[in-house]
């Protein structure tokens, strides 16, 4: 590296604008050696500790680049697949950290850093071409979420003499050979994308990646850097995207971390009352520090750039922009210099992550996970919002969840918990989760929380899937609930793959396969998720019957969706339609396939020319118990009455 380049990078990285400041700090392997630049703004002194030292730091000295808190140290002495830690001199001491440039690290418990130099190659190109010329908004997205340290793993039968550690990473499927198992089974089930949760380097396992120590680090859980760069690029030539959970709202205190780095507050805010997430036992990065920026922003676009991830959820973004998240002590209230409680540094970074992300790739899926109601999520930063392109509808989750766990006397009370989502859904461009945290902490599983007998609880978890996959957005579901887990994830033990042995779990895993290339094959499902006009309601009161039915459209095609909350047959039943003609059912969550009762509509259904509802016309059909139905317009010639 020139001496020129090494000073705009210096300069861009002090500035809070190095998007790819990975290409210069961190451990990099040259003709001369491995070069190691840090940041350590209040250090006295750092040193290099590895094995040609003892941990030492002796005779590996860095020297001062800059004035600034930059480092510099290129030795010989350490090559690729070497252990290293910086060991960092302060006033009052000294401690060993490891690389927050890292790229590679030892499994836990061990926590050095590792040289590292892949050198693995893309054969993605179709893919990644395909993505960039693509409209998401218009697009099916259909996501798998998964952590993969629990997914599916190997038996371990010898555990004599062994550690937990070692027994749990003995169990782990590495990042190659999960490749094997997962994508089949996605293309199996139809997903569109999958979803990990964290892969970035983290000390404990039970954080499930969410408390990071490396953010430029895949876990060696799982293998190394380039093992997950084949998962990625085989997934890729499969035809499926891959979204990466990403956490920039906080990070874990252990000691080999960027807590205190150089001794002092260094990538955490200085002002305790900011920095401490207590509920989590974790610290708030001072977002308005240039270099925190510059770090932020570099790692998310590493993932992006180097790894060809097609997407970033953003793990708690209340947290980030609400100085008083989780602090309901009126007397112990933070606020800003305007007087208010947002975290406007907080906003900030988001703003410009997301704007340095869609400057890179405007095909990118950039998704927040916020449980705030404030408002522009996802709204473009030069007017004013956060510049995501979607937002996780919790609400919605809730609601949905909250209803389906109500006695079927005690629905047609709560009956607007089904329709408020609807007033709201064009604020932002939602996407619909039942995700890993609502299937935790004795939340129960989906099909769990379900009311009533096992057989109303499956075709409810049917009905779900077939309200989530049809209102508008995208959707996410977490692994496990497309067969029926009874048992909530266990987060240490693999899925339930043994329920696939009964009827109930392998129809309900035969439904979501077929529920997901019905939602694909029609546009109607996914081309106007965003924009008014692709919805609209046609049965919307109806709780004395639990019943609701809206129209999905696209461009000139629509098809009529019919929901049934109770587990009664009604006959004869009137459903206002858009326009007159034949309509005939093409798809029913009551189908004996599906362990349903098989209450179906064979039939054409003539349309009546007779004001019904909110339409001109309506058809008469049979409404399955706790079933979701499709309907579409077979011909336009004029109906009976």
């Amino acid at each position: 590296m020139s001496e020129e380049n090494l000073e705009m990078d210096k300069y861009l990285f002090h500035q809070g604008t190095h998007y790819n400041a990975y290409n210069f700090m961190g451990a990099h392997v040259s003709e001369e050696g491995v070069r190691f630049i840090t940041w350590a703004p209040n250090a006295r002194h750092v040193q290099l500790a590895c094995d040609y030292n003892d941990y030492s730091g002796e005779g590996l000295d860095f020297e001062r680049l800059g004035d600034q808190g930059l480092w510099i140290l290129t030795t010989s002495h350490v090559g690729v697949g070497d252990t290293y830690k910086y060991k960092i001199h302060f006033e009052d001491g000294h401690h060993l950290k490891s690389d927050p440039f890292g790229f590679y690290h030892e499994r836990r418990p061990a926590t050095a850093s590792i040289v590292h130099d892949d050198g693995f190659e893309f054969t993605d190109d179709e893919w990644m071409s395909k993505r960039r010329h693509s409209n998401v908004y218009e697009s099916p997205v259909s996501i798998y979420e998964l952590h993969l340290g629990t997914w599916m793993k190997h038996p371990v039968e010898d555990t004599e003499g062994r550690t937990i550690d070692e027994i749990t990473d003995a169990s782990y499927f590495n990042y190659r050979e999960v490749a094997d198992h997962l994508i089949p089974y996605l293309e199996e089930l139809g997903y569109t994308h999958v979803e990990f949760l964290p892969l970035m380097e983290h000390p404990f396992d039970l954080s499930w990646g969410y408390q990071v120590t490396g953010y430029f680090s895949a876990t060696s859980r799982y293998g190394r850097p380039e093992d997950l760069k084949y998962l990625i690029n085989r997934l890729h030539e499969a035809d499926i995207g891959v979204i990466m959970d990403f956490v920039p709202a906080h990070f874990c205190k252990d000691a080999h971390g960027l807590r205190l780095f150089d001794g002092t507050p260094t990538y955490e805010h200085p002002d305790v009352k900011i920095a401490e997430k207590k509920e989590w036992g974790t610290l708030t990065f001072d977002y308005g520090r240039p270099e925190v920026q510059s770090f932020l922003i570099s790692s998310a676009m590493y993932w992006i750039r180097e790894f060809h991830i097609d997407g970033l959820r953003l793990d708690a973004v209340h947290s980030m922009i609400d100085l008083n998240f989780e602090n309901h002590e009126p007397d112990s209230k933070i606020y800003n210099e305007k007087g208010t409680e947002e975290n406007i540094a907080g906003i900030e970074l988001l703003r410009k992550l997301n704007a340095v992300a869609f400057e890179y790739d405007e095909t990118l899926l950039m998704m927040a996970e916020d449980s705030s109601d404030v408002a522009m999520i996802t709204h473009p930063v030069h007017t004013g919002g956060l510049g995501f392109n979607f937002k996780w509808d919790l609400g919605w989750m809730h609601d949905r969840l909250d209803y389906m766990e109500q006695d079927f006397h005690a629905r047609a009370h709560n009956h607007n918990k089904l329709t408020f989502s609807m007033a709201y859904k064009y604020n932002e461009n939602y996407l619909l989760p039942l995700s890993h945290d609502e299937v935790v902490h004795g939340k129960k599983a989906i099909v769990d929380k379900m009311t009533g007998d096992q057989w109303q609880q499956f075709a409810q978890t049917r009905l779900l899937y077939g309200n989530q996959f049809t209102e508008p957005g995208k959707q996410l579901l977490f692994m496990g609930q497309e067969f029926g887990m009874y048992h909530e994830w266990k987060d240490k033990e693999q899925v339930d793959w043994h329920l696939l042995d009964y009827p109930f779990h392998v129809d309900l895993k035969r439904y979501v396969s077929d529920l997901n290339r019905f939602y694909r094959k029609h546009p109607e499902f996914y081309g106007w998720d965003y924009r008014p006009e692709g919805f609209r309601w046609l049965l919307v009161d109806d709780s004395t019957h639990s019943i609701l039915s809206y129209v999905r459209k696209y461009k000139d095609s629509f098809k009529v969706c019919v929901f049934n909350y109770r587990p009664d047959v009604y006959h004869d039943f009137k459903i206002p339609v858009p326009e007159p003609g034949v309509y005939r059912e093409i798809f029913n969550s009551d189908r004996d396939v599906y362990s349903g009762s098989g209450v179906l509509n064979d039939g054409r259904h003539f349309t009546a020319d007779e004001h019904y509802v909110r339409e001109s016309q309506f058809i008469r059909i049979t409404v399955a118990p706790l079933a979701f139905q499709v309907f579409e317009l077979e011909d336009k010639t004029k109906g009976r009455k």
